[in-house]
């Protein structure tokens, strides 16, 4: 499992111009942020590209609606509850810019060559003329980001006196002794403030003032600067809409607002599981390697489920909602408790067994907010909600499935023993030989590869999984203790 590729990750060298008259030569064009990003989203759509890859579960709600906006030439503020994946997506726009761009080389705020917008970087356009040298910059350099904080400052956004400029002589009406901040410094790309609620309304004002006039003012200057960016905020949407911790006029200035949600259906759920969860082992800087533990699909549907459940659950504070890392976090969590039982029981590969689901509900208590009548009573939800999604997930997975077999094995007396020191051989050899494992293998793990080191733990994992479903349909009994778990009549 793992994320998408990060677009913004240089795939070319810069171009080989490094003059303003090689520039002109060459017959580059130049475009705003917003015409550039216009132009390349419809290049995209047109080609049938997605417009933003790597987002998952919003392609018939959210990115149109997004598409839309940046094709309007608005700016955007994204309203959700935590973990809807507002920053991932603000920061997928970047992929949409041109992968290089000319500035003016030594510009603090990345002036284009054909306009500069500085006193300084003006006088040096009129002294060299074609002669004035350039530079390029990548699209993953043209984001800026702020989390607002109620610490932050307007010299923090915008810009502030430098006293060393000051001390080394120049005056202080000069423009030349402004420290510029985040906003100018992300001139000609997308700057996002996350968060935007949080920001003090002295600080709203003065985004207020980039937002309609496309400009920045600094203590008593007679400074302007028009800025060329897009402009993203995130925001959740009580305290966008209701609690009035934002000014309305720049409620008003922004020219779309939308709504981010949590994934709609299950098959979302999987497949944002599966492309953020970070359960890839690598080498050691000692040069130890590790095989990358095996979460089969059916488990990784436990956790999907899990996580809805969790939050439609009445128990959990609806307003704080459960965020997507929720569910990246306890399937990196069950991950983690194979490879301890692998390095404890000596497997050669990690696989991920129901015994392991278990490790999710201490792991993840932290990441839910609970309603105060049900405070204290944390694990009992969280291990009751986790209980249902394996049943709904036998009951998707296993119905119709003969599983007769294998539970007479248990009326004859078998008991069998699993856990977290219990290898995947020892839970084989305990059962002998299993009537309609192929079968079994073929509902719960139909692209696994049934050869090599990981085909003894995923047959181990789809017969424990078996007899969880034949425990909660009450057709065995079950006894924990501790990491210890052990099946019977």
């Amino acid at each position: 499992m793992t994320s998408a590729p990060d677009e913004t990750v240089p795939a070319s060298t810069a171009p080989d111009l490094s003059t303003l008259g090689e520039l002109r030569a060459a017959g580059h064009v130049h475009r705003g942020v917003k015409a550039e990003i216009r132009q390349n989203l419809i290049a995209r759509l047109a080609a049938g590209q997605p417009s933003l890859p790597g987002i998952v579960g919003f392609d018939d709600t959210v990115v149109p609606e997004l598409e839309r906006a940046l094709l309007a030439g608005h700016d955007i503020v994204l309203l959700g509850e935590r973990g809807q994946g507002k920053t991932r997506l603000i920061r997928t726009l970047t992929g949409l810019l041109d992968e290089w761009t000319p500035v003016i080389a030594g510009s603090e705020i990345n002036e284009h060559p054909y306009a500069p917008i500085t006193s300084a970087s003006r006088r040096l356009l009129a002294e060299l003329g074609d002669d004035l040298p350039i530079g390029w910059r990548h699209r993953s350099e043209r984001y800026g980001e702020k989390l607002a904080t109620p610490d932050t400052s307007v010299g923090d956004l915008i810009g502030d006196i430098d006293p060393i400029k000051v001390a080394e002589g120049r005056t202080l009406g000069d423009p030349d002794t402004v420290h510029y901040g985040l906003v100018p410094r992300t001139n000609r790309g997308i700057f996002a403030v996350n968060e935007l609620p949080d920001l003090a309304e002295r600080i709203q004002v003065a985004l207020l003032n980039v937002l309609e006039e496309r400009d920045i003012q600094v203590r008593g200057y007679q400074l302007r600067l028009p800025l060329d960016l897009l402009m993203v905020a995130s925001a959740n949407p009580e305290d966008y809409t209701n609690r009035g911790r934002i000014i309305t006029p720049l409620k008003d200035r922004f020219g779309a607002e939308i709504r981010t949600h949590y994934p709609l259906e299950l098959t979302d759920e999987l497949a944002l599981i599966a492309q953020e969860a970070a359960v890839l082992w690598g080498t050691d800087a000692d040069g130890t390697s590790h095989a990358a533990p095996l979460v089969p699909s059916h488990l990784l549907e436990v956790v999907a489920r899990f996580t809805r459940a969790v939050r439609d659950a009445p128990q959990v504070d609806q307003r704080s909602g459960v965020s997507a890392r929720f569910a990246i976090a306890a399937v990196e969590t069950v991950a983690a408790s194979a490879v301890r039982r692998a390095a404890i029981a000596g497997e050669p590969v990690a696989v991920a067994r129901v015994s392991d689901l278990p490790a999710i509900v201490p792991a993840s208590r932290g990441k839910v907010e609970f309603d105060d009548a049900d405070e204290g009573r944390e694990f009992e939800v969280l291990e009751h909600l986790l209980r249902r999604a394996v049943a709904e997930t036998s009951r998707s997975r296993l119905a119709g499935l003969d599983l007769r077999p294998l539970q007479q094995k248990f009326d004859s007396g078998l008991l069998l023993e699993t856990g977290d020191t219990v290898s995947a051989d020892q839970l084989l050899e305990q059962l002998g030989t299993i009537p309609g494992l192929a079968a079994l293998l073929e509902r719960l793990e139909p692209d696994s590869v049934h050869e090599g080191p990981a085909t003894v733990g995923v047959a181990a994992a789809a017969v424990e999984f078996a007899l969880e479903g034949l425990y909660l349909n009450r057709r065995l009994a079950k006894e924990m203790a501790g990491g210890r778990t052990v099946y019977g009549a």
